[in-house]
């Protein structure tokens, strides 16, 4: 019982320090001027805290749409590039409303003018 009582604490441990450092926290930037788009992230502290993606505008093939439901539902938007790259957009946890989610993915095609994938 003492070691399961250890791990579960050094777990609860994990989470709380998760949620303090703000680990997959970040910011999408899509400057159309420029014809650059910034992706950031927070990651666990050390020399590679801050996680950085950065590519142009004309890079980016299309804009998928991910909706997996069922018992452990996904609902994800994804910038698709030309080199078969697909980066993550939307925050992990809850799902969004599919509403939501096709508005969002809608705009940020038309934004891009880029077609949009799987709806």
């Amino acid at each position: 019982m003492g070691f399961y009582g250890l791990i579960g604490t050094l777990y609860g441990i994990f989470l709380w320090l998760t949620i303090f450092w703000d680990i997959g926290g970040g910011y999408n930037e899509f400057n159309q001027d420029k014809g650059q788009i910034m992706i950031f992230r927070w990651g666990f502290p050390g020399k590679n805290r801050k996680v950085e993606f950065n590519c142009t505008t004309e890079n980016v093939q299309s804009i998928k749409v991910d909706i997996k439901e069922g018992l452990n539902p996904r609902r994800a938007i994804y910038l698709r590039l030309k080199d078969s790259r697909q980066i993550p957009l939307t925050r992990v946890g809850q799902p969004l409303a599919l509403s939501q989610l096709e508005n969002e993915a809608a705009q940020l095609a038309k934004f891009l003018q880029v077609p949009l994938e799987g709806l």
